[in-house]
């Protein structure tokens, strides 16, 4: 068997095994154990078919109920104080993600730039930290059983301390001799298990602009590891950019191997001369873990070859560039997709074939069929590139006639004009935008699909959703209404259904965080608009009640950072392809009367390059196109944006120059913080502030509610003040969502 690594792989399940299972846990309909097996089967299945495909080095601890970051805070015993009561390990784990009665579930925040979402170790100058290390232990012996020698992964203590926060503002860092010391003892248990075990550390921090107090970190930290037992080889592993400051203190401590991303760090290139005149083995990460495009089976060839000229071959491990938890399982279920597209495709089974092949090549170990699979590769890549399902010249046409920019007048001017228009009260109220998908709608958007339905059967269902929740949210007194999205599927899926140049799999689910998972669109070619998107059910909405509802649409850069982009033009262009789309929308829709559009960047901010040398760029393209796509906003229509898991204080000036009438974002757990940056800038904007935590089933009270506010209050002027949900309400329940909304209303009454 040729060497060949993957870092990590998909854990949902095929068919979302686990999603379903999960769900089922939660509303009490099953037992844990259900989960338990559940979750047996699909790491045994992962194991075997990585095995089955020719993976040499297969990875225990990939797998998680929830979150590998959460796993590790059980891990170190980094409990927080309003959970330790719980005794039952597995709730007081949802609990932690999910929050319960008595208390708020932990934060979120994107992993790394990718739509993953991981919890945030909540530490304090005082943490204590203790060993636990049952679920680690007991999957090595889960593999072992079925015959398979698996790595082991782990998240590193010093990233994991780098994306913690101290709840009394010390230094997270300060901690780093105490957890190390936790993983020592840790290491020391793992090198009983077996004569020899590889264990991978994750260390992702060090693709950022890593400071000289973070490299300091590097030696002591990897120096005590390295120490713990003879029997482990520790592979440190970074992705998603270069890490090449880290790579070169890296390369002289006494580790097995370094990990490097040659995918999305070209520049790791750079640090071989490093690795090569160490002893250190390298892992080449040379298939595409976060994208689902085919190899170049051909350029990673000589991309390898290049770099055994300055690593001997012999300490070459061509590997993912990261996990392959970024992408959906396999193309075999993928029966109705267009068959030019799919050939240019490759989901996580398909990247396993395309590594083993690759590691044969590489290695001279070919076999009988090899040369052909090579060829085919070649094949395929050259059809994609020149397909006339890619290039659309109309499309080109329209984006070098472009002639407005951006929106008329100052926001000074306009806000008065909006408020005059809308006539919304202080402190309004409102929504981000969807309301719980019922099992009915599901069910419905299927039976049409299936042809089960007729179309006119499907609006009937629609139809009479709009009218409830128009119903509802007029009863429960919020001030800015919306239609609650039951047509949509996803947020960004259902514009690119709706837009040519997209594709869309069966069964591509990706997950984002817990039991959720996404199909993110397959943005292939050139962007057009086929029809108006939401023109229909918004009118129809706002023909239903006095009070003004939003036009609800997805931003240029959501909808890039969403899908599965195309690699042969810049961002860029593909940004103002798409904002043109919108701009056409947003006049359509003024004209019919809707005077509040909320253009959702959602994803704005994750979307951010990981070194500050590339955000230059990443703003110039991401602002322009939120501009243009408003562009046909007349001063009188109020343009909304909501952005998700921010820390606002690096691209304040970004948000600033978006120039949208109103930002909403997340505070409902404890992002006052947040709120001072805006202070400080003066920002000019209105401001929608989060206060409801839809990422946890809890309900909270009206007197919670009001501390929030008060303390928000405290530090924004009320004139400038919306109140609404931290994020669309699709994932949560009625029984949940109305009476929340209600004691948000109710505490928000008592400040105007």
């Amino acid at each position: 068997m040729s060497k060949n690594l993957v870092i990590g792989f998909p854990r949902i399940g095929e068919k979302r095994e686990l999603k379903f299972a999960l769900e089922k846990y939660w509303s009490n309909e099953c037992d844990f154990s259900v989960v338990e097996e559940v979750a047996k089967e699909l790491k045994a299945k992962s194991w075997q078919r990585q095995k089955i495909s020719g993976i040499k080095h297969i990875s225990s601890n990939d797998f998680s109920y929830y979150d590998q970051m959460l796993d590790t805070i059980t891990m170190v015993g980094a409990i927080p104080q309003r959970f330790q009561n719980i005794e039952d390990e597995i709730k007081r784990y949802f609990a932690m993600a999910r929050g319960y009665e008595d208390g708020v579930a932990m934060s979120m925040s994107k992993w790394f730039g990718t739509n993953y979402h991981y919890i945030i170790p909540e530490l304090n100058a005082h943490q204590q930290f203790s060993l636990n290390a049952k679920k680690i232990i007991n999957e090595y012996k889960e593999a072992l059983a079925l015959g398979i020698e698996t790595k082991i992964n782990l998240i590193s203590p010093i990233t994991f301390l780098a994306l913690a926060k101290c709840v009394d503002g010390s230094d997270t860092y300060l901690l780093l001799d105490k957890l190390t010391d936790v993983y020592v003892e840790l290491l020391k248990e793992i090198g009983t298990l077996n004569d020899e075990i590889i264990v991978q550390i994750e260390d992702p921090i060090f693709v950022r602009d890593v400071t000289p107090e973070i490299l300091s970190l590097i030696e002591p930290c990897y120096t005590k590891l390295a120490k713990a037992s003879s029997k482990i080889k520790l592979l440190v592993s970074t992705y998603f950019e270069h890490s090449n400051e880290a790579t070169k203190i890296l390369a002289k401590l006494p580790i097995w191997g370094v990990g490097l991303d040659l995918v999305s760090g070209a520049k790791n290139i750079d640090a071989l001369q490093t690795i090569a005149k160490s002893d250190k083995i390298l892992v080449a990460g040379v298939i595409d873990g976060r994208n689902i495009w085919k190899n170049d089976l051909t350029r990673t060839l000589n991309l390898l070859h290049s770099v055994a000229k300055i690593i001997s071959k012999e300490r070459i491990i061509p590997a993912t560039s990261c996990s392959l938890l970024h992408v959906p399982y396999s193309l075999g279920f993928e029966t109705d997709m267009d068959e030019e597209i799919k050939n240019s495709l490759s989901f996580a089974y398909e990247k396993l074939e395309e590594l083993t092949l690759l590691s044969r090549l590489f290695f001279n170990q070919k076999e009988v069929g090899d040369d052909t699979l090579l060829e085919k590769n070649r094949n395929d890549i050259a059809t994609l590139i020149t397909s006339e399902k890619i290039h659309n010249p109309l499309v080109a046409k329209k984006v070098a006639e472009i002639k407005k920019y951006e929106r008329e007048e100052t926001f000074e001017t306009r806000i008065v004009k909006q408020k005059e228009d809308i006539g919304y009260p202080l402190l309004p109220t409102t929504t981000i935008g969807s309301f719980p998908q019922t099992k009915e709608i599901r069910d419905a958007r299927k039976n049409l699909k299936q042809n089960l339905i007729s179309q006119e059967q499907y609006d009937a269902i629609i139809k009479d959703y709009i009218q409830d929740v128009i119903a509802m949210q007029e009863d429960i007194g919020l001030d800015v209404l919306v239609h609650g999205e039951p047509e949509r599927n996803d947020m960004v899926e259902y514009f690119g259904e709706n837009l040519e140049g997209f594709a869309f799999s069966q069964n591509g689910w990706v997950q984002s965080y817990g039991a959720r998972c996404v199909k993110p669109p397959i943005l292939y070619g050139d962007v057009s608009m086929k029809k108006y998107i939401t023109v229909d059910w918004i009118t129809y909405a706002q023909n239903l009640t006095s009070k003004p509802v939003k036009g609800m649409l997805t931003g240029p850069v959501t909808i890039i950072n969403w899908s599965f982009v195309r690699e042969d033009l810049p961002k860029s262009t593909i940004a103002t392809q798409i904002a043109l789309c919108l701009s056409d929308e947003i006049d359509e829709l003024q004209k019919r009367g809707i005077k509040i559009i909320q253009v959702d960047e959602a994803a704005f901010k994750e979307g951010y390059p990981l070194r500050k040398i590339n955000i230059e760029a990443y703003e110039r393209w991401a602002i322009d196109s939120f501009k243009l796509s408003v562009s046909s906003a007349e001063p009188k229509t109020q343009i909304h944006t909501h952005m998700c898991y921010s820390q606002f204080d690096d691209i304040i000036d970004a948000i600033e120059a978006m120039d949208a009438d109103v930002i909403s974002i997340e505070l409902a757990k404890g992002g006052n913080a947040l709120l001072q940056i805006f202070k400080e800038v003066h920002y000019s904007k209105e401001i929608g502030l989060g206060v409801y935590d839809i990422h946890s089933p809890r309900i909270p009270s009206v007197n919670e509610f009001k501390e929030q506010i008060a303390q928000m209050l405290e530090i924004l002027p009320k004139e400038k003040v919306w109140i609404n949900p931290d994020c669309g309400l699709k994932t949560r329940k009625f029984e949940e969502v109305i009476p929340a909304l209600e004691n948000m209303i109710e505490a928000t009454k008592s400040f105007r």
